[in-house]
């Protein structure tokens, strides 16, 4: 079933909004960047009636479910009660489909504990692949058929022919060079935000960076939605996102989302993607019919990040993989109209698509090297 139909439509408008069941909210106070995150509240502390997805981060569970979602290329009433699209505390109620899929849960983990160290090989994607009942009949179509070239992969056939360094020497030039790079220090921008949360209708948006030298960027996005800010910061170590559209009042972001948006943080300054990662693989894919270069980030032996540049240079798109009790799964970042912002190429067009969301930023706007205080950067206030 195609990404963006109205039964993902809805699945993913009714997911944005499910955790309103919360047992418990997090709270947390504007101030000044910490050096620590305060403690980040649990999925059994903060949801009804957790009895196998215990102990991980909101960010994390939320991802799972949408993983879910995506298996069976279906909303989340599918499972839950379909009294969750109008009443949120329905989500918690028991339903046969939700005891299935515990039982799933434990199934994969056991095959993927007894045949791979308990490496999430095995998901609910592997048998399900997008439909309501697992297919056990082998397709001859897909045997004889034209091939498909999935470039959104973590596996790729390696290609030494070109390295990660040079293919960041030629996105920084691309951008603009390392001397009008190193004077862009901050921006301002103001365009539209769209997504399945606004129906697809267009709203204000508004997004500050700030470079902080050899220290990653900052970043503080505001989305003016019709019942109130939603607020995502990154203040160079630690991040949130705060709203109306949030699991919880305040989501503080860990591992792997916490890591994307740090890169989304670097993208409109550029210097900084290259040291995100000490070891890289390099491959070639075809994306929109065009060949691009991909640079992987691997990390512990795991590729957690994929770059995709166009001929000219520019990143085209980047994903990062958030590791969950099920799967790896997928937050893509797909950059566009790129354009001469003091002297460096800008992207004024991203769409960013994960499992359980797609929106997309399009700017009429930025306004370089401004004045951004400090404080624009700081925890946001906890949404309604």
């Amino acid at each position: 079933m195609p990404f963006g139909t109205t039964r993902v439509f809805l699945g993913m408008t009714a997911i944005a909004t499910m955790c309103l069941v919360a047992a418990a909210g997090a709270a947390g106070q504007s101030g000044a960047p910490q050096s620590a995150p305060k403690r980040v509240p649990m999925s059994d502390e903060a949801f009804k009636d957790i009895r196998i997805l215990k102990g991980i981060p909101v960010d994390t569970f939320f991802d799972t479910m949408g993983m879910f979602a995506n298996s069976l290329g279906n909303d989340c009433t599918y499972c839950h009660s379909p009294n969750a699209y109008f009443d949120k505390t329905a989500f918690a109620e028991q339903t046969p489909l939700m005891n299935r899929a515990r039982g799933m849960i434990q199934m994969v983990n056991a095959i993927n504990n007894m045949y791979f160290k308990g490496d999430p090989r095995v998901t609910c994607f592997t048998c399900h692949g997008g439909s309501e009942s697992p297919k056990a009949e082998p397709n001859i179509m897909l045997q004889y058929g034209v091939p498909v070239d999935d470039p959104n992969v973590r596996s790729f056939f390696p290609d030494p022919s070109f390295t990660a360094a040079e293919t960041f020497d030629k996105y920084e030039k691309a951008l603009g060079g390392a001397d009008r790079l190193a004077k862009f220090t901050s921006y301002v921008a103001k365009g539209s935000y769209a997504g399945f949360d606004t129906a697809r209708n267009k709203i204000p948006v508004e997004i500050y960076g700030r470079s902080q030298g050899q220290a990653p960027p900052q970043q503080n996005t505001v989305i003016h939605m019709f019942n109130g800010d939603s607020v995502r910061t990154f203040d160079g170590q630690n991040g949130w996102i705060a709203g109306p559209d949030t699991p919880l009042p305040l989501v503080t972001l860990t591992a792997g989302n916490l890591e994307r948006a740090q890169l989304e943080a670097e993208v409109p300054f550029g210097t900084q993607l290259r040291k995100t990662f000490s070891e890289w693989r390099t491959a070639r894919a075809s994306l929109n019919d065009k060949e691009v270069r991909v640079v992987q980030g691997v990390r512990d032996g795991q590729v957690v990040a994929n770059f995709y540049f166009d001929d000219s240079g520019l990143l085209v798109r980047l994903i990062r993989w958030n590791k969950t009790p099920i799967t790896w799964v997928p937050t893509h970042i797909d950059l566009a109209d790129y354009r001469d912002v003091a002297g460096v190429k800008f992207p004024f067009k991203k769409t960013v698509t994960q499992t359980y969301q797609q929106t997309t930023i399009e700017l009429t706007e930025v306004q370089p090297n401004v004045q951004v205080p400090a404080s624009r950067f700081a925890e946001p206030k906890p949404g309604r």
